[in-house]
């Protein structure tokens, strides 16, 4: 007998990622195929290690157009191969989706499936944009109308004279490319031409606008503003109360778009934060974290730990890479006895903390000079291990010598350029789109400008401003000829979003 996966219709949010729900998050993780279509924030993609396709019913430049039938057929051949598989869907899966026309195709196929609600774009673009549908003061009703209906359909379900006279909030899907014609019905419904009325686009997302006009007005004013979809139309009482309650578009770098240069397996917290600023994240990955080529050296100086007196990590990776090491080899934190430990900052202090361990030294300012000078009382004639990368500037060594330690580095990471940038980033840098990119290393600066077209790099300090995490990032963006727009005084990621809010707010 056949063995069949099963199937998760997931409703994904209307654009923000953090309205995934948690039950949406573990369909995702264990899911072996992702089915995603094309109104999912592909940053969506980062909780899964499945495979993952792009859906898409409307033709564009890099995608072909996948009808319904054809997406049905996949996901009941995937499951019927025994995968378990997310079919991630915008919004919510049954609300102006179709969502209930693939649920039918499985249970026809008997295929096991579930759905999974999703926060329908309705709901979170009033939200997202101040408007209360209800209110227990002007509306005590919210009716959900398609723009939009199926073309096919002999007589349209729709009679606008009685939405007109509905007692309540109107809210629209999918109605932008016709809005002059669905005014002008509600209008001759009988709807007052003085009606509030707005639209709201790319709802809950950076580049969300509201464009709001008396209903009579209301083509008029967005067709000046040039407003494209998604987007939801909202008649009612609620649009002319939305300033009191709106608080989405007031984040401090609301609209902003600013490039992270981390590795994407890292860029979760900057990615988070970047979010919560109102802001959009542009992963612009400059560089890979890889293993060693070799082993040995690292599991024979782990099997000699208890000769040191000083561990000294510099980096959020070389923590990872060493302690995850030491695990995979047969050993954990007991294995350093004795041996004092050393971090340069915060986020590296803050990832021995999940091994268990607390170092016992770490710099005021977080840069290898200050590391080596607050070392150098307690390192003459110690034994000090540095876990590194392959690359990176030899300061710490140095100085560490030079105060008569015996220093001995060991590389259990390696930093490697990325070979391109994403092509559809790397377009949206080159056409201008992107306000900031955050530099985090010497390294990355370097990686970036090899990375970069000469259009793209004719965008740098120019329409992108760029911003670094410390002096010695800066020195490096300047000594090859890229101007620095705000600088970190905390050299972590969040010191240098700080940068970024600094030099936003004196504008």
């Amino acid at each position: 007998m056949a063995v069949h996966g099963k199937v998760y219709l997931v409703g994904a949010g209307p654009g923000d990622p953090g309205l995934l729900t948690v039950k949406g998050l573990r369909c995702l993780q264990q899911a072996d195929l992702v089915l995603y279509d094309g109104l999912v924030n592909p940053l969506l993609l980062r909780l899964t290690s499945a495979q993952v396709e792009r859906t898409s019913r409307i033709k564009s430049a890099t995608d072909r157009v996948a009808g319904q039938d054809e997406i049905n057929r996949r996901l009941i051949e995937a499951a019927s191969a025994g995968k378990t598989v997310v079919r991630l869907k915008g919004g919510d899966p049954f609300i102006f989706g179709r969502g209930s026309e693939e649920a039918a195709a499985l249970a026809a196929a008997n295929i096991d499936f579930e759905v999974v609600p999703g926060v329908t774009a309705a709901v979170a673009a009033g939200e997202y944009s101040g408007l209360s549908f209800t209110h227990r003061d002007y509306s005590s009703a919210v009716a959900f109308v398609t723009g939009h209906e199926d073309p096919t359909k002999e007589h349209p379900a729709l009679d606008y004279a009685a939405i007109a006279r509905f007692p309540g909030t109107l809210v629209f899907y999918m109605g932008l490319h016709r809005l002059e014609p669905l005014v002008d019905a509600l209008l001759r419904g009988g709807k007052p031409a003085t009606t509030p009325a707005c639209v709201v686009s790319s709802a809950t997302n950076p580049s969300q606008r509201t464009i709001a006009a008396p209903l009579g007005q209301l083509a008029e004013a967005v067709r000046a503003a040039d407003l494209h979809p998604p987007s939801i139309i909202v008649v009612g009482e609620c649009v002319s109360r939305r300033e009191t309650i709106a608080w989405f578009e007031k984040r401090p770098l609301f609209g902003r778009r600013i490039g992270i240069t981390r590795p994407v397996a890292q860029a979760g917290p900057m990615i988070d934060r970047v979010l919560q600023l109102g802001a959009e994240p542009v992963l612009l990955p400059t560089i890979q974290i890889l293993p060693p080529d070799d082993w040995q050296p690292i599991d024979e100086t782990l099997a000699r730990l208890e000769e040191f007196d000083w561990l000294v990590f510099t980096s959020v990776n070389g923590v990872d890479a060493f302690m995850g090491r030491l695990w995979d080899s047969g050993g954990d934190a007991r294995r350093l006895g004795t041996v004092r430990i050393a971090a340069i900052g915060p986020a590296t202090g803050e990832s021995l903390r999940r091994f268990g361990l607390r170092p016992d030294l770490m710099p005021r300012a977080f840069r290898a000079e200050s590391l080596a000078e607050e070392l150098r009382p307690h390192v003459a004639g110690k034994r000090v291990l540095w876990a590194r990368a392959d690359r990176g500037r030899d300061v710490l060594p140095d100085e560490l010598a030079n105060a008569g330690a015996l220093v001995e580095q060991l590389i259990v990471y390696r930093n490697v350029d990325a070979t391109s940038l994403p092509q559809a980033e790397l377009s949206r840098l080159e056409q201008g789109e992107l306000d900031w990119i955050a530099l985090g290393s010497p390294s990355i600066v370097q990686s970036l400008q090899t990375l970069c077209t000469q259009a793209a790099l004719g965008q740098l300090g120019g329409r992108t401003r760029l911003a670094s995490i410390s002096p010695v990032t800066t020195a490096r963006a300047r000594e090859i000829g890229l101007p620095i727009a705000a600088e970190a005084t905390d050299y972590t990621w969040d010191g240098l979003l700080d940068a970024i809010l600094r030099a936003e707010s004196v504008e």
